[in-house]
């Protein structure tokens, strides 16, 4: 643990004026990022004595090794950046609001040529429009089954609508009414597109026009005695008012709100959001954050209302069907003209300014006081409720276990502290053919899959034809993974300093510079010359940070091949264990006898589970690899040849035994082939018997494979006594 006097600014330094500021750990890696009105005077409520601070402030500034800061011209400035980098560096001691469920929206995709309508989860697309989000997906089918009976639009994949524009027959749908059939032009593009708006508009809270205008049309019909259309827009009219009947009525004079609570102990908080657009409940969504810094309700809030509406996508996700905004940019509705809180927001003027901003008019953050919105306020603070309720019921003992296993390995394998930071390997291959091996990282107990990597063995026992040799395997890949980790991160215990570093002594800090640039606080000792931190994007290298435990799966030869890659590194502060399948024995580099640990043992568990998912994702890997391998061709690896030609010359000769023996003449008959695009393609495909003394390939202008082959000595199955054709 470091003290904070060691990397404390210099006074005067810091200056007195708006900005954010982030601390960075002995690696280099953000581990909180935070605002300020006054960067002098918040800075300097962190170092003060360290008895004073709130325990998770205390736990931050001993972690951190350095500090660093940005002035900005205004307070907004402030709030839009400190998001920024909270969204990118993903910092262990800041607020996330992360979502409790994956939710699903209702999305059209206007950017197809053909709109189509569907159930969508997961990060938002570009040219689609969101609505939402629901609680069920079997509610978003109900309602799009009752409004394609008034919108008929496309609801079929991409492949449907291919095959039914093939053979010119729509799919049912197109037959019983619920889709127009753009697909064999029972309509055009245009219109199709208009009926997607109108889909669109009516789920964005514009529902008064299509009902008064199916009324219209039904009165129009009975009048001329056309009682059969009639009847199709009186039960259109049913459709209609059914699906509205799904959202009932809770906001007069079709309010548009965003409705926010919070319920929250200690420990955690839990956060739901009602989108009310047009006065009628249009989406729900929740959130559970741990408060792993010392922040009010205020500030919660703060955060929260950042988050929500921080940036593109996340401005898609509050839009909730306002007016169907996409995952592009901020769409008109994005930000609804009120939004109901709690409590106001830390810094409530500048949160205003901010959102006002985005929404391009007057946006009221308030807190409701009596009344319709009052009420509504009070149901989704019941909500949060029950959400953080049922979260600590499920997760109560979550943080406990991942703390005992943590505890219990670092007991059982003698380490110096808690390995926070665990590395699993795994090597996947069948026959030794596509030897791959996989990296999975767990942070806390946790998987951490943005660092997870994958890597193809091609070593020497691949070459060598032992690639089932997994020792080799394993001491290839720990040679590439640290060597990666010497380049790009820190440099391991004991080992020299960077010649080419520049020299940081503690409590060196960086003066600060106006206009937005970066003042950097204490880097230590040696950190400059290695930094983990890629200084033009800002970002953490691939394998810049090391783990504090690698597990390989596998038993002691394994653990010998990881351990000798480590030693020919000169890498020190990393300890090392295999875990055995058989009988689940972990080893240790250099030891007789396994370690066993109890069968119900929550550091065995861990293990379990961290080499379980090292083999899944390797495993994964493997099947991709060898699906690739069995789809090839051996037109593949013709230099200047791509698809439309290798399909081209596959439809003229009908197969490489029939290519193989044509000729370069023949060959540049195929429409777009080139003399020399042929003869690479023949002796791509020459057989080793075609093939000079010194490995040249044959000249073949003018020869025929046949002539060729009589020069060729014969090959015989010696089993069989047949001769074989090449």
């Amino acid at each position: 643990m470091a003290d904070p006097s060691s990397y404390r600014p210099r006074p005067g330094e810091v200056p007195d004026s708006p900005g954010v500021y982030r601390f960075r750990d002995e690696h280099g890696r953000v581990i909180y990022v935070g605002k300020a009105r006054s960067l002098r005077q918040r800075l300097a409520s962190y170092f003060q004595d360290v008895a004073n601070l709130h325990p998770r402030t205390q736990t931050m500034v001993t972690t951190a090794a350095s500090v660093e800061w940005t002035t900005v011209a205004t307070e907004v400035e402030s709030l839009q950046l400190e998001y920024s980098w909270i969204k990118e560096f993903d910092p262990r001691f800041n607020v996330k609001y992360r979502d409790d469920k994956s939710y699903p929206y209702l999305a059209i995709t206007m950017g197809e040529p053909v709109p189509r309508v569907q159930v969508m989860r997961g990060a938002k697309r570009k040219g689609t429009r969101y609505f939402g989000p629901y609680t069920h997906a079997w509610a978003i089918r109900e309602t799009v089954d009752l409004l394609l009976r008034v919108f008929p639009i496309r609801s079929c994949s991409a492949g449907v609508l291919k095959r039914a524009a093939q053979v010119g027959r729509p799919c049912l749908l197109g037959y019983i009414g619920k889709c127009s059939a753009p697909c064999v032009g029972r309509i055009s593009e245009e219109d199709h597109r208009a009926l997607a708006e109108d889909f669109a508009s009516f789920m964005a809270g514009d529902t008064s026009r299509f009902v008064r205008r199916l009324e219209a049309e039904m009165r129009e019909a009975s009048a001329d005695l056309d009682f059969e259309r009639a009847a199709r827009r009186r039960d259109d009219l049913g459709a209609l008012r059914r699906a509205l009947e799904k959202s009932a009525v809770v906001l007069p004079d079709a309010t548009d709100a965003d409705v926010f609570a919070l319920a929250e102990d200690e420990l955690e908080a839990a956060v739901q959001v009602f989108h009310v657009r047009g006065g009628r409940i249009r989406g729900q969504r929740g959130w559970v954050v741990e408060k792993v810094e010392d922040v009010t309700t205020a500030g919660l809030v703060e955060h929260l209302l950042q988050q929500v509406y921080g940036d593109a996508d996340a401005v898609a996700d509050a839009a909730a069907g306002g007016a169907g905004g996409t995952a592009a940019g901020a769409a008109p509705g994005a930000v609804p003209r009120e939004v109901l809180v709690p409590l106001e927001p830390a810094d409530a003027a500048q949160v205003t300014a901010w959102l006002s901003g985005l929404r391009g008019s007057a946006v009221d953050v308030r807190v409701p006081q009596r009344g319709d919105k009052r009420a509504l306020l009070e149901t989704v603070a019941k909500n949060a409720s029950q959400a953080l309720a049922l979260h600590k019921t499920r997760r109560g003992g979550d943080l406990t276990t991942r703390s005992l296993a943590l505890s219990e390995l670092q007991d059982a394998l003698g380490l110096d502290e808690a390995p926070l930071r665990v590395e699993c390997y795994d090597v996947s291959n069948l026959q030794g053919t596509e030897v791959v091996a996989s990296m999975v990282v767990f942070e806390d107990g946790l998987p951490r899959k943005g660092e997870y990597r994958r890597f193809a063995v091609r070593g020497e026992s691949v070459r060598a034809g032992d690639a089932q040799d997994d020792t080799a395997a394993i001491h290839e890949v720990m040679l590439r993974r640290f060597r990666r980790h010497l380049a790009d991160g820190t440099p391991p215990a004991g080992s020299p300093p960077d010649e080419d570093a520049a020299p940081g002594a503690p409590g060196a800090a960086g003066a600060a510079v106006a206009g937005g640039e970066v003042a950097d606080g204490a880097a230590g000792d040696g950190a400059a010359g290695h930094a983990p931190v890629d200084p033009e994007s800002g970002r953490p290298r691939r394998f810049a940070y090391p783990p504090q435990l690698v597990v390989v799966d596998g038993g002691a030869p394994q653990v010998a091949a990881a351990a000798r890659a480590l030693e020919e590194l000169g890498v020190t502060d990393v300890a090392l264990c295999g875990l055995a399948k058989r009988l689940e024995e972990v080893w240790l580099p250099g030891e007789e006898f396994p370690v066993v640990l109890p069968r119900q043992s929550e550091g065995l568990y861990l293990l379990q589970r961290v080499r379980d998912e090292a083999h899944r994702f390797a495993i994964t890997y493997h099947r991709q690899r060898r699906s690739s391998s069995m789809t090839r061709s051996a037109l593949d690896d013709v230099p200047g040849l791509g698809p439309a030609r290798r399909t081209a010359l596959l439809k003229r000769f009908g197969s490489l035994k029939r290519l193989r023996a044509a000729t370069v003449e023949e060959v540049c008959e195929v429409p777009g082939v080139g003399p020399a695009t042929a003869r690479a393609v023949l002796d791509a495909l020459a057989p080793a018997s075609t093939t000079s003394a010194n490995g040249a390939p044959a000249p073949r202008d003018g020869r025929r494979e046949d002539e060729a082959a009589a020069e060729a000595p014969l090959r015989v199955n010696t089993a069989t006594g047949e001769l074989l054709d090449d």
